[in-house]
């Protein structure tokens, strides 16, 4: 997928990709199969570049580990996981537990920043039960980490409710403080590059971090919207898409491409029929099959 947004970013593109979570306590105690797995997800190409390694740990040793694994892979950063709401994750002390565990955190962050020469930074939430930036976001602050990506929801808050960027405000006036030189990320609910602009102008943090957004829609970082590329662009990047996670992501079921297959298949005539058949597709030469079915039948 990252491969698929830097092409059609060109020649703009994000200020820089993270890779999705990897555990490092994986990394350190999984026998050789479930290792293999897990590099899997740190397999990158210079098109991707800037590209960040993020990890998610309670042990401040893994972390170690896994920050050095990703200097020697050639990453051009380190990310800590600190906010992730999966209870797997939270039941290992990891994610958003680490919000109930500041000294630990800290911790792990030292233990990331003297494993590696990498920039180290971390993405979390405004709080858990509640916002508490206070006391939250000065720990972290005064560990210095590179940057902080804050999701303006607290644990509790999932993403049941909106994004409050009002609290990145507060976030930034904290930031003044207490370390002037950490970069302040804002995330959530952030719809489109304008919009993005719009909530770093406002709230005076440093950027602001796309998910969703960028969903069915890999023309983001151009200003494009997906009503804006023709329905023949959009289904022949799905394609480019579906052949790219066969190609790359094994032993990952094809399953996992069908939140995108959603994405891309949206909002046009006809458009829940032809979702509908690529649903049932289970490898990368039957989701081009029918594509190419349906763009041959409407000429």
């Amino acid at each position: 997928f990252r491969r698929v947004i830097a092409k059609y970013s060109k020649p703009h593109g994000p200020a820089v990709f993270y890779t999705e979570f990897v555990s490092a306590d994986g990394l350190c105690k999984a026998g050789q199969e479930g290792r293999a797995k897990l590099m899997r997800d740190l397999v990158f190409s210079n098109a991707e570049r800037p590209i960040v390694a993020q990890f998610f740990t309670s042990t401040p040793e893994h972390m170690e580990k896994a920050a050095a694994k990703a200097a020697e892979l050639g990453f051009d950063g380190v990310d800590i996981n600190m906010g992730c709401p999966d209870r797997s994750i939270e039941k290992q002390g990891a994610g958003a537990a680490m919000i109930q565990n500041p000294e630990l955190a800290a911790t792990i962050i030292r233990a990331a920043q003297e494993a590696s020469p990498l920039p180290v930074s971390v993405k979390t939430r405004i709080g858990y039960n509640k916002e508490s930036l206070d006391e939250w976001l000065t720990v972290l602050l005064k560990a210095s980490p590179a940057a902080i990506t804050l999701h303006l929801r607290t644990r509790k808050e999932l993403s049941l409710v909106s994004a409050d960027w009002e609290q990145m405000k507060k976030a930034v006036a904290i930031r003044n403080r207490v370390n002037p030189d950490v970069l302040l990320i804002g995330n959530g609910d952030v719809r489109d590059l304008g919009d993005a602009r719009l909530k770093v102008g406002e709230s005076g943090c440093d950027g602001a971090m796309l998910g969703r957004a960028m969903f069915g829609n890999p023309w983001v970082f151009v200003g494009k919207n997906g009503a804006e590329i023709p329905l023949s662009e959009k289904l022949a990047a799905l394609v480019e898409l579906a052949h790219g996670f066969e190609k790359l992501s094994p032993p990952k079921h094809f399953a996992v491409l069908k939140k995108h297959t959603k994405a891309f298949v949206a909002d046009f005539p006809g458009a829940a029929e032809l979702r509908a058949k690529l649903m049932e597709a289970d490898d990368a030469d039957g989701i081009e099959k029918i594509v190419l079915d349906a763009t041959a039948s409407s000429r």
